[in-house]
């Protein structure tokens, strides 16, 4: 009876495809099919793919949207393919002529173009594979027209739970799209960041805070939608946002308060990336990154350190290099007393200058070369210092403190100064005492 039934429909199906292929209109869509494929590859190779092949040799192509704009080029060719595919799905289906050919080629196209879409912009592993075993048959199964009826399948599988009935139609859509929205949200969220700080007329303070704002307001935008597929009511969750908001403010002060005091510093200007700073209790970094509740501290050790925003608004502060990156140190040493002191300082003065990165020359203001004074008489020798300027932070690449202690001992040595060391001298008051 089953080989009956399965035979007697493959001989309508051969009946069909043989009335199908005897029908000159099956042959016309075939050729409409063939040229407009034709002309979306002409179409492409003479404006997106040679405007492409320009950028590729111009400063641009770094740049992130850049690199968005040359893999949207990939796939214009198979959309303007569809988008001709549709036009003469429309003719023929106002020339009144059988259209099924093109109408499954158009089909077929449209999955291609998603599949396309997925292999250029997707490279979470999970998302991919979501994205193609999940979101391209229902792709499949909406251009059949035979989605509602899967819908409608699924609904009818529930499970209830005191007042509340769990669809696996509702489960499934929470997850996929929940998915979906979150993979839309981080990705959206780290080209946006991108394409902000790329923004080279702006200064980093204001690139930093459209960041900011950015992020939240993505965040806000996505949290909303979820809501909105879980079948949440916005009007009632305004209402109860409204009775909960006092509390929240109350349990969340800490949070807020690091947020709009990251916005505080970004407009007034006061620290911007790049700046080395040391905070109160005496610890010290470059600040590389503000975040919604804190800032990025890079020590030279090579530890980060997370630094709430509001203890920059709070605390005493020392910002090193916001208006000038120039910096005074000093080297301390002693001389003896027997030192000429006055023929001692100029030497010294011109062996610290010889230093690369030590800022010396006649070009240079007086008060920013190299100077050596005196600073106190010890008890075994005269203290001396050298003050100097350099770019930078004297720490790290620009560590030069121990450069000049070495360049000061050995000027000292090769000119005979000595260095004293203590001595005591111990006097016997009574020899008899001895025995």
């Amino acid at each position: 009876m089953n080989l009956e039934f399965f035979a007697n429909k493959f001989h309508e199906l051969w009946l069909l495809a043989q009335s199908q292929l005897s029908e000159t209109s099956t042959y016309i869509q075939a050729t409409v099919i063939m040229v407009s494929y034709f002309a979306a590859y002409w179409i492409y190779a003479k404006t997106i793919k040679r405007s492409l092949l320009a950028n590729k040799k111009s400063s641009s192509i770094g740049h992130p949207l850049g690199s968005i704009l040359s893999r949207l080029g990939s796939i214009v060719y198979p959309l303007v393919a569809i988008v001709l595919l549709r036009i003469s799905l429309s003719v023929g289906e106002a020339s009144l002529y059988s259209v099924w050919l093109i109408n499954a080629a158009l089909t077929i196209a449209v999955l291609l173009f998603v599949y396309s879409i997925i292999k250029e912009f997707v490279t979470s592993t999970f998302m991919s594979a979501l994205f193609r075993w999940v979101g391209l048959p229902i792709l499949l199964l909406h251009l059949l027209d035979v989605l509602p009826v899967f819908i409608k399948v699924l609904e009818e599988i529930s499970l209830t739970v005191g007042n509340i009935q769990v669809t696996l139609y509702g489960l499934a859509r929470v997850l996929f799209f929940g998915a979906l929205l979150f993979w839309l949200g981080r990705a959206s969220n780290n080209v946006g960041k991108d394409i902000i700080r790329n923004q080279h007329k702006l200064d980093i303070s204001t690139r930093e805070v459209f960041t900011k704002l950015f992020e939240v307001g993505l965040f806000c935008v996505v949290f909303i939608l979820l809501l909105n597929i879980m079948g949440v009511n916005l009007t009632a969750l305004a209402v109860f946002g409204g009775a909960v908001g006092v509390g929240l403010g109350l349990g969340l002060q800490s949070i807020a308060s690091n947020f709009i005091s990251g916005i505080i510093i970004l407009l007034d200007k006061s620290l911007t990336i790049g700046d080395f700073v040391e905070l109160e209790d005496g610890k010290k970094g470059f600040v590389r990154e503000f975040k919604m509740r804190h800032a990025v501290l890079e020590t030279y050790d090579g530890k980060d350190i997370l630094v709430p925003n509001e203890v920059f608004i709070s605390s005493l502060l020392i910002n090193w290099t916001h208006k000038d990156p120039k910096q005074r140190y000093r080297v301390d040493f002693s001389v003896a007393y027997a030192t000429d002191v006055r023929a001692m300082v100029e030497i010294i003065k011109e062996a610290v200058a010889e230093h690369p990165q030590v800022i010396s020359g006649m070009d240079v203001p007086f008060e920013e070369r190299p100077d050596c004074e005196i600073d106190s008489f010890g008890d075994n020798g005269v203290n001396m210092f050298i003050e100097f300027w350099i770019e930078g932070i004297d720490d790290g690449k620009n560590r030069v403190g121990g450069d000049l202690l070495l360049i000061i001992l050995e000027t000292l040595k090769a000119n005979g100064i000595a260095i004293p060391f203590p001595q005591r001298e111990v006097t016997v008051l009574n020899e008899g005492f001895v025995k």
